[in-house]
This record gives C-alpha cells, structure tokens and sequence, in this order.
C-alpha cells in the first residue's frame, strides 16, 4: 500500500454511482499484502524485540505495507513516514485488498460501526473494502453500506473531537484520529465557537450515498441528519449565503420518507425539518415580512413539530426536541395577520406602527389619538423582524409588549410602558447570556397596571432553562418565578387564553 491510497478511494469511490464505471487503476500491494493497525500508540520497533528502539507509535486505522514476517513481528514499510520497521502482528489485521476478501472485511467494518472509539480503525477498513470491493458491489446494497458507514466514522469522529477537552490524553488521541482520517481523503471543517473549536465532517460519504437509489430509508436518515447539523454551519456565513445553505438543507431532508423508519428515526428527521423551517421563515421574513412564504414555511415548521411523538423520544434527543420548539416559537407569529396600519390610535390607548430606517432596519413607531407617526410617542429601531402581530397593550393603556427576532432562534420581548417622564422601550431577552436558541414571550397582563406574565426558555451556554414569571413592569424585575406553571396563583388565573392556545412552552 503505498501513499496514493487516499487518491485511489476517491477514484474507486465514484464508481459506485453507477455500475458501468470502471474501477481506477490499483497499484498492486508488496507480496505479503497490507496490514491495517487496530489499536493505539502500537510501536514501530527497529527490531522484532519489545526491548528494541522504537521508531515511532502508530494509531488505529494506519495503513502498511507487509513486507516479511519473524518471530511474532510482522516486518512493514510505513509510506506516510518513510521509514520501516517491525510491529506485532496482534497489533495490525492484514488484509489482501483483492475481491475474495470484500465480504469479510465488509463484515468486520459493520462490526466496528457500532464501536464508538474506533472510528479511525473504521475509516481504514472501509478504504480498504472500498478498493477490494468491485463497481458492480459497490453500485449496489454493499456500496450504500460502505458509503453509510464511512460518513458515520467520520460524523462520529468529528462530534468526539467537537467535545474532547484540550490538553486531556484523549486530546492527542483524537488529534491523531483526525489525521489518520484526513490521510484517506476524509475532510473536515473546522469552526471557533464562544472560545471553543467546532470539528464537522464535510459530508463527501452522505453525498454520494444520497445519490444511490439503493440506499434505503434509515440510511438516507442518517445521511440528512448528519448533513443539516445546525451546530455546522460556519457562524462567519453573510445572511444571503446563510439562506442558500437552509433552502439546500430543507432540499436534503425531502429526500427522506419518514413513513418507514423506526419512531425515534423519524422524530429526529421531523425536529430537524422544523427547526430548518423554522430558520427559512426568519430569512424570509428578513426580507419582507408580508411574503406569503413567510407563513408557508413557518405553517411547515409548525407542522412537522407536531408530528414528533413525545412517547417514542429517547432521553438524549430531549436536548434536539427543546431546542426546535424554540426555533418554531420563535417564528410562530408569522402565521397570524398582522394588523392593518393605521394613521393614529383612537381614544387614549396606544398603538404600533411600523415604517422603514435605514437600509435593513425596521422602526416601531407608538401613537395615540394626539401623537401621529409624525410625532410619535416613542421610535426605536432594529435590524430584527418585528412580528407586529404579537403586539398586545394592557387594560390600562400604560404598557405595551412586541415580539422581535434578532436572529434564528432567539425572539426577545420589547416591553414599551409609560413613565413619568414618558414612554420608555425596554428589551426582555429569553436569557441573560450570549444568543444561541430562546424565546422570551408575553404570557398575560395582571390587573392593576403593575405586573405582567412571561414565559421564557432558553439554551445558553450549554444549558437550558424554562422558567413562568410574574415581572413588574417598572424595572422589570422579576417577582416570582417557577419551572412549573402551576406553582403561581397569578399565572393559573391571569394568563391569556389567546397566548396558553398556541404557545409551544406549555407542551
């Protein structure tokens, strides 16, 4: 096996699109074949002693070439580091690469799918399979197995690798991992994220397997997942690429028939529709609110939220469940009608309205019967979308609440209320902390002109939080709180109907 291996994968790779490809030429293997390391930090000795000089510490899914046996060492010739040496031969798995030996290996690399650890050892095996195998094999069942499993190591990998704390022992592991991987051909992005780096597969492995109609339900399920990651999206992407890569990932998720899969299959497939959805609503939004687009898709994110059965949710997607509820909420104003603009407010309450700022800003205008648009009682302006319809005004006329959506899964509530010194237009945030998914949202007025009823969730530095508050309206401080709903009097009494019908922190 020599260095051109990578090369080779993609070349035999390809062939599996169709079965009147031709294979890529193979370099044919030193006589005693090639032997694939299946542990770590396995030594590569001058001799076949445990005593020898070590030339260098190998990791799972290496490749090399064999080129004699003594004693229980296998003598080898290592391409990537030019150099050979004697390894154990309990520390490697030989393989002929040729196609009598495609069946077993496929067998041993369905074994190790399921492995979590040995993902490297994984990549190697399915290479090698990948250049045993012939077109014909891998245009069909065979192939779609290979190519499901290759993305599945490399998927897994990159989340471990996402996750692994620096400069622990797993740290240097799984860096050498990344580059065993990267030596066949298998790539990665690389992200900072809030100080931390983000790895993720770049999907070559799901493509291909996407685009064989031999591929069944469950794998393509798996493909889609892992292709529309919302933690892989590069965070320096401008709004318009943004867009492109939700509408291609809403694309790649049709490609999914949800009917046949298991029920904690398709909950997953049905939570990442909505919360893709739920982002297509904002962007488009973004651009004008008054599309019928806008409802249309958050109508579809709402709908494929409510398909997700809760009885078939297993505990380790209740994180994924939480986090598409908030993305639908955040958007779930687009599917009433915003109300009708108006020139001023009759009678003392106040009233909205809304005009263009500067290029991409929306300014909220209030006005009553003797303050007009222009001269209004209080103008503030955003770059968010202003979900006019949220709008709500207290019995009293003294306060006023409007939902905003800076970005896709953080809507924020603006509380605009009356001062002595006039109007004042405050900023409610689902949670004290840097943006990631989180709805604040108005739950109900409490009698009196005091107090108001709010809902909140949010996923904030790894944590998430719902909380139902009563918060007075000078300050905004929050009164009382609770996780659960019933817990607060003033809640059960005075919360809205309008709002306890269709919100999704209730469900």
């Amino acid at each position: 096996m020599n260095a051109t291996f990578a090369t080779l994968l993609a070349a035999v790779a390809s062939a599996a699109v169709t079965v009147a490809a031709e294979a890529a030429p193979q370099p044919s293997p030193g006589a005693h074949g090639s032997a694939i390391v299946v542990q770590d930090q396995a030594s590569l000795r001058v001799t076949p002693r445990d005593g020898a000089q070590q030339h260098a510490s190998l990791w799972q899914g290496e490749v090399l070439e064999v080129r004699g046996e003594r004693l229980d060492y296998l003598q080898v010739w290592d391409h990537k580091r030019e150099r050979g040496g004697f390894i154990r031969a309990s520390d490697v798995r030989r393989v002929a690469l040729t196609e009598a030996e495609g069946p077993a290996l496929l067998a041993v690399m369905r074994f190790v799918q399921d492995t979590p650890g040995a993902e490297a050892l994984g990549i190697g095996l399915t290479a090698a399979y990948l250049q045993a195998a012939p077109a014909k094999a891998l245009a069909g069942v065979e192939g779609a197995q290979a190519f499901d499993a290759l993305g599945t190591f490399a998927d897994r990998l990159a989340r471990r690798a996402s996750v692994a704390v620096p400069g622990k022992a797993s740290g240097a592991a799984l860096s050498a991992h990344l580059d065993v991987a990267n030596g066949y051909g298998v790539r990665f992005a690389t992200y900072e994220v809030e100080g931390r780096m983000q790895v993720c597969y770049e999907g070559e492995a799901f493509r291909r397997l996407l685009a064989m109609p031999v591929a069944d339900a469950e794998q393509r399920a798996r493909a889609v997942l892992a292709l529309t990651r919302p933690e892989c999206i590069n965070p320096e992407l401008p709004a318009h690429e943004r867009a492109k890569v939700t509408t291609w990932q809403a694309e790649v998720l049709e490609r999914v028939d949800v009917a046949g899969l298991p029920g904690y299959l398709r909950n997953r497939v049905q939570m990442r529709r909505a919360s893709v959805w739920g982002a297509a609503a904002f962007q488009q939004a973004r651009k004008n609110a008054a599309d019928p687009a806008v409802a249309a898709a958050a109508a579809r994110a709402l709908t494929e939220f409510t398909g997700v059965s809760k009885a078939e949710l297993p505990d380790e997607d209740q994180s994924a469940y939480n986090d598409a509820a908030m993305r639908v909420s955040a958007v779930r104003w687009a599917l009433v009608p915003a109300p009708a603009p108006v020139a001023t407010a009759a009678g003392a309450r106040p009233a909205l309205l809304t005009e263009p700022g500067a290029p991409g800003e929306t300014c909220v205008l209030l006005v009553d019967a003797q303050h007009s648009a222009k001269a209004p009682l209080l103008r503030r302006c955003t770059y968010g979308v202003v979900w006019t319809a949220s709008a709500s005004t207290n019995r009293e006329g003294t306060a006023l609440t409007l939902a905003v959506q800076p970005m896709e899964g953080w809507r924020e509530l603006w509380v605009l209320r009356k001062t002595e010194g006039g109007w004042l237009a405050d900023v409610l945030p689902p949670a004290a902390a840097t943006p990631e998914t989180g709805v604040a949202e108005w739950a109900g007025w409490v009698p009196g002109g005091q107090q108001m009823l709010v809902a909140r969730e949010a996923r904030g530095q790894g944590r998430y939080r719902k909380s139902f508050e009563v918060v007075r309206l000078e300050g905004l401080t929050t009164e009382r709180v609770t996780g659960d709903v019933a817990a607060l009097p003033l809640f059960q009494r005075w919360q809205d109907p309008a709002w306890k019908r269709e919100t999704l922190s209730l469900r």
